[in-house]
């Protein structure tokens, strides 16, 4: 957030130790700043007050072409675990399809992830052609968003070893299990991380009421969608003796399940993106 001398700060507030929410005063107008819509630029009235420019990270069209990517990501997940869930959908097809869905559904997934650590990284830029070159991913700790997007993207790319290495599966239980349990689980446990602390950025606390903001409905379906990733990642795990088919059944119905939630909130996101810059 930019500051001058006609700005006087009132009022903080956000999860320890973070600070996600500001009241101030600047020119005799009560502003209120949010750590999520400053990332994702969902702050026209502030830019309208400073004359300022979006860059071309914190457009609608860059937030709704984020959000159309994850949607595309999550829905060929969605289709993966449908035909694991029903072989019947894929029959006379190669044995392959299934796990190959899996895997292109991963890279739009990591794609859509990288532009969102793009403008974390570069949420503090104030105008486009100012002369400051992006960051590629930078380095801010202290905001949540930023360790939310960059441990989502990390976790992406565990997922797009899990995937591609399932492609042609090792045999023996203890390969399976390094090859594709091991990176599947890694990225479950980022992507819960990414999503609790996107959660607590947009609810400023470690636990929030449901509000009337779409922000928070967004953070609050994907921290879901992530939990049931999570309980898909552990039910994978291929035991000495075989994991049971009931078993399977379960972790991909919650990977199914996982994936729409994905799709929701990324829709939702889509819709959220008409307020960003300074329009499409």
């Amino acid at each position: 957030m930019s500051k001058d001398t006609h700005a006087e700060e009132h009022l903080q507030a956000g999860a320890w130790p973070f600070v996600t929410l500001r009241h101030e005063t600047r020119d005799g107008r009560r502003l209120l700043w949010r750590a999520r819509d400053h990332r994702k630029g969902l702050f026209r009235h502030r830019r309208a007050l400073e004359h300022v420019r979006a860059p071309a990270w914190q457009t609608a069209r860059y937030n709704w072409i984020m959000g159309l990517v994850f949607v595309i990501g999550a829905s060929l997940f969605m289709a993966g675990s449908a035909m694991a869930l029903y072989p019947k959908l894929v029959s006379g097809l190669p044995g392959w399809t299934t796990n190959v869905t899996f895997f292109l559904g991963s890279i739009p997934f990591t794609t859509a992830a990288y532009l969102q650590l793009f403008q974390a990284a570069n949420a503090d830029q104030t105008a486009a052609g100012s002369g400051v070159r992006p960051k590629l991913f930078g380095w801010s700790p202290d905001s949540p968003g930023w360790l939310s997007a960059a441990t989502q993207f990390v976790g992406t790319v565990a997922f797009n070893f899990n995937t591609f290495d399932a492609i042609n599966a090792p045999k023996g239980w203890v390969a399976q299990d390094l090859a594709i349990w091991t990176p599947g689980m890694i990225g479950s446990v980022l992507f819960l991380v990414s999503a609790y602390l996107a959660y607590i950025e947009v609810g400023h606390a470690h636990f929030s009421k449901p509000r009337r903001e779409l922000g928070w409905w967004i953070a609050a379906i994907n921290l879901v969608g992530c939990i049931a990733f999570m309980i898909a990642s552990t039910l994978a795990y291929v035991p000495r003796h075989g994991v049971s088919a009931g078993l399977m059944d379960v972790s991909n119905a919650n990977l199914w399940f996982g994936a729409f939630c994905f799709a929701l909130a990324a829709a939702l996101s889509m819709r959220e993106a008409r307020h960003a810059g300074d329009g499409v």
